[in-house]
């Protein structure tokens, strides 16, 4: 894809260092001091239900400025089905670059490749005010339950958009986190220290506070 002053295509080898600097850069001090993302991207890469067809990254003027990947999972279906989705994630755009619609241009092509591909659903944890402009709703709508949440916990973030129409119809369930998102913070810190060096900062908003 080539169009106005950027280009998207598949992430390759030698992204890869560029690619968890950018996702750094872009997460850094937002949902905690510092972040996990880039040694999240660089485990899931690793991982089984990582779908290499969909990681893909957004260059302008010779530098990578966003990325977006996928992972396979399933929801566990209250009639005992496993229903075969997908989940997102991390997807970035480097700071200096944010709300000037990139990002939006990187999500609804890779949600076009992944619905040219066959997926029928993507349910992932986002903010409704963006992820609503590309076709995202409450994945509470579709039936669809967070698991370990409880009954009556704000579910407001737990997002969800068809890529085949009605392929949720009469499936009600608990989507599964796919387990490589779930990272040893201390190696992650481990994996920091090979980048440059940053300040982590306590900030209003942060989910997580060390």
């Amino acid at each position: 894809m080539n169009k106005n002053d950027f280009t998207i295509r598949l992430e390759r080898e030698e992204d890869y260092r560029e690619v968890e600097n950018l996702v750094r850069e872009s997460f850094w001090n937002v949902y905690r001091p510092g972040c996990l993302e880039h040694y999240v991207i660089h485990v899931l890469r690793k991982d089984p239900a990582f779908v290499k067809e969909l990681d893909f990254v957004m260059e302008k003027d010779g530098r990578l400025i966003g990325q977006n990947m996928f992972m396979r999972t399933v929801i566990n279906s209250d009639d005992g089905r496993e229903i075969p989705v997908l989940t997102m994630g991390p997807i970035g755009i480097t700071p200096d670059l944010k709300r000037r619609g990139y990002g939006k241009k990187i999500l609804d092509y890779s949600l076009e490749k992944a619905s040219s591909m066959g997926f029928g659903a993507v349910l992932f944890e986002g903010n409704i005010g963006f992820y609503g402009n590309s076709g995202f709703d409450y994945a509470r709508n579709f039936g669809i339950r967070y698991h370990d949440l409880p009954e009556g916990e704000d579910d407001s973030f737990f997002l969800c958009r068809e890529l085949i129409p009605g392929y949720l119809e009469g499936v009600t369930g608990v989507y599964q986190t796919p387990q490589g998102y779930y990272v040893d913070i201390q190696e992650a810190e481990e994996f920091d220290k090979t980048f440059s060096y940053k300040e982590k900062l306590k900030l209003p908003g942060q989910i997580f506070q060390e």
